[in-house]
């Protein structure tokens, strides 16, 4: 067992056993991948102020996340094809989160369908929602999620239309993995994937294939994921989405604050500030630099969620101090997936919370809401002076 002391320790070994396009698919970014760089960058670029003479004992990171107990202020982000990571990657990776105590949060293109996570984890988990045209698919979606008891509708709002990621194309990313000489090559080095692969019947897409009119297998999956996204999409759409729902509601991927206001006024539990991990507009400013405006702008309405770009406890301290009521992560727990299975998401939450842990009591704070501005040295144009016209 090697000693894994950081995110990056577990994003090396996952990179030595999953296929090189699932691992490309998680990390990689649109176009030029600016945006997915400077999703991380720019957390270094924030400072903490050590404080020293506090009183560190009875630490504690437990809070709630819009009103459900969490061991920390951390959610399990939706992240597709997360079942081609690892052999039935969904449901691992939900109930390493559903033992740990943080939200789980299923992808509408996740491997295993939301029946499978259900009916083989024992907490409910969230659901992430994109928007199809074909509304008779997505109201069945939804009261497939109903009837799954899921604790939380997660509306993703930024993927109308699908960013081009350069190494998804070259790779020709599918689900299960199509056998080209360059794939079989990539696969003969990855047997450990693959014997476990072989094990399991959850190899494409379960929350569509055999769901979506039309749909009956992955030959016929393609076409219908390409011309399925929504680009008609507007506010008066979300508002019935979230009255189908009826329950409690998170609207992903606000990155003005503009859009912030208007998604306010709908009244969910909490917005995620997010720009999908840098995976559609390249060129858009990273989430840590766009939540301290939104958070001014409507944090006395909502709650204020964040991610794209979070690898370490650090980061969420960060995060939290910039106005973030929690942080979801992404990559960070997919790395360990891919190198552990359910080990590996639980090691990473482990890395997450320690460092959390460890850097409160530095900073001089022992609980999740003694955190806040104080602690953190923000340069004085980390929001820059951008201008519209």
């Amino acid at each position: 067992m090697p000693v894994i002391t950081c995110i990056d320790d577990l994003k090396k070994i996952h990179e030595r056993r999953a296929p090189r396009m699932f691992f490309d698919y998680c990390e990689s970014g649109s176009w030029t991948e600016q945006t997915f760089r400077e999703n991380v960058t720019d957390y270094d670029k924030i400072r903490l102020r050590q404080r020293v003479a506090v009183d560190m004992t009875g630490r504690s990171q437990k809070t709630q996340i819009i009103g459900q107990d969490a061991t920390m202020p951390v959610a399990l982000s939706p992240v597709g094809l997360t079942g081609m990571q690892h052999a039935d990657g969904e449901i691992l990776a939900a109930r390493a989160a559903g033992k740990f105590g943080v939200p789980y949060t299923l992808s509408t293109m996740s491997i295993c369908s939301i029946e499978d996570v259900a009916e083989n984890t024992e907490k409910p988990f969230w659901f992430q929602l994109y928007t199809m045209k074909d509304m008779d698919y997505t109201t069945r979606l939804i009261e497939r999620a109903k009837a799954a008891k899921c604790s939380a509708l997660v509306i993703t709002l930024d993927l109308q239309i699908l960013g081009q990621r350069h190494k998804d194309l070259k790779n020709g990313l599918s689900a299960p993995p199509k056998l080209t000489p360059k794939s079989i090559a990539n696969l003969a080095t990855k047997w450990a994937w693959g014997l476990e692969m072989l094990q399991t019947k959850r190899r494409h897409f379960g929350n569509i294939v055999g769901h979506a009119k039309g749909v009956t297998d992955t030959s016929s999956l393609s076409s219908w994921t390409a011309e399925q996204f929504d680009p008609a999409l507007d506010w008066g759409k979300v508002a019935k989405l979230m009255e189908m729902w009826g329950g409690k509601v998170i609207l992903k991927g606000i990155l003005d604050v503009e859009d912030a206001k208007r998604a306010a006024e709908l009244e969910p539990d909490a917005i995620v500030v997010s720009n999908h991990g840098g995976r559609q507009l390249d060129g858009a400013l990273s989430s840590i630099r766009m939540l301290r405006p939104i958070v001014d702008a409507v944090g006395h309405k909502t709650d204020v969620h964040i991610d794209s770009g979070i690898r370490s406890g650090q980061d969420v301290l960060k995060a939290l101090a910039m106005g973030a009521k929690a942080a979801h992560i992404g990559r960070a727990y997919i790395y360990g997936l891919g190198a552990m299975g359910e080990a590996g998401v639980k090691t990473a939450l482990d890395v997450i919370q320690k460092e959390l842990d460890t850097s409160m009591a530095l900073c001089g704070r022992q609980t999740i809401d003694q955190i806040d501005p104080s602690i953190t040295l923000i340069p004085e144009d980390f929001e820059g002076r951008w201008h519209t016209t």
